[in-house]
């Protein structure tokens, strides 16, 4: 396997160079070179220190993003992912393996390390002070990474090594960090413990785990594809970042089936309740979600109607006959949105 995947990175290499020989013209900003490498080290090395300003940008967005996650505020999360200046060491391990620096690795991973339980310590230590004790919807969706965000992982760590090695897209990079989000799962690993919630600790601890290895990963070769270093040297940590990938892909993938499966019998569910029953047969529906409870499905729905049209009789064999089709328990809460209709002739 690892064969292949150098085999792989060196026909990339050439096909890439086979189209900047090519280019003239029109296509010249094809050949825009990388940043020297003396320039990039500087970059990642300043990037990677542990310094006083990073530590105080990295609480500063640890407190935003758990604020954020609290009162179930996407803009203050997303306000929290700009702020935080973990992209830049992380970065710098990517950096390091293919260039095998290792005082650059140690200098990067003493900087994330601390980082993470810096925040950490933040989420929980806010949680105490609030005294809250509710999971918003924000952080509830944060404790279930599936494949896909696997993907956004491996794409905004190709997308920030390329514009770290480039000049003229240096400014993609806050937009590189909203996408990939590592601050916020932090904070909800935070969350978790101060609830005494293993469940979500777990899950938000997966998914900063899946963020960090697809950035390294990902990173690393866009590095090696750009001359950086050179495969020899990056052999062991890639490697160890695939060895990884790997692991991570089974509860990942695991979890995506689970999406799958409940997106298949919400839409199943919608569709008996919406054809095959009188009761809601055309009504409007205004909102329709499944969850499932062990092995007990929870549907709850929102519907437009007239006040009384709907009876508790009728909502219990709504739910008796979805049992007997899908044969599971079935628990289902209506709500009647009441409909007033004024006319005047």
């Amino acid at each position: 396997m690892w064969f292949s995947f150098k085999r792989g990175l060196v026909r990339s290499r050439q096909f890439l160079e086979g189209i900047t020989k090519s280019n003239s013209g029109e296509w010249k900003w094809l050949t825009s070179k990388p940043v020297p490498l003396p320039s990039l080290n500087r970059s990642l090395w300043r990037s990677a220190e542990p310094s006083l300003s990073f530590y105080v940008l990295l609480s500063l967005s640890g407190a935003i993003a758990t604020f954020g996650l609290l009162a179930n505020s996407a803009a203050t999360i997303i306000g929290a992912m700009i702020v935080a200046p973990l992209m830049g060491p992380i970065l710098g391990i990517a950096f390091s393996v293919v260039m095998g620096n290792r005082r650059l690795l140690k200098r990067s991973l003493l900087s994330v390390v601390t980082g993470v339980l810096l925040v950490i310590l933040i989420s929980l230590a806010i949680c105490r002070l609030t005294g809250l004790n509710t999971l918003t919807p924000e952080i509830q969706g944060r404790t279930a990474p599936t494949l896909l965000d696997l993907g956004v992982a491996l794409a905004a760590g190709t997308a920030g090594a390329y514009a770290k090695s480039r000049r003229d897209i240096s400014d993609a990079l806050p937009g590189v960090a909203i996408a990939v989000a590592l601050v916020p799962p932090l904070s909800v690993v935070g969350i978790g413990i101060a609830y005494r919630l293993p469940a979500v600790t777990g899950g938000s601890l997966l998914l900063f785990l899946t963020n960090l290895v697809g950035i390294i990963f990902s990173g690393s070769a866009v590095f090696l594809l750009q001359r950086y270093g050179s495969i020899a040297r990056a052999k062991r940590g890639l490697i160890v970042a695939f060895t990884s990938l790997a692991v991570l892909a089974i509860p990942l993938g695991l979890s995506f089936q689970d999406l799958v499966v409940e997106q298949r019998i919400r839409d199943e569910l919608r569709r008996i309740v919406a054809e095959e029953t009188r009761t809601f047969a055309e009504r409007d529906i205004r909102r329709f979600e499944v969850r499932r409870r062990g092995n007990r499905l929870l549907v709850s729905m929102d519907v437009a109607t007239q006040p009384g049209s709907i009876t508790d009789n009728q909502v219990q064999l709504v739910r008796d006959y979805l049992q007997q089709q899908l044969g599971r328990p079935v628990s289902l809460e209506v709500t009647l949105i009441p409909v007033e209709t004024l006319q005047a002739e």
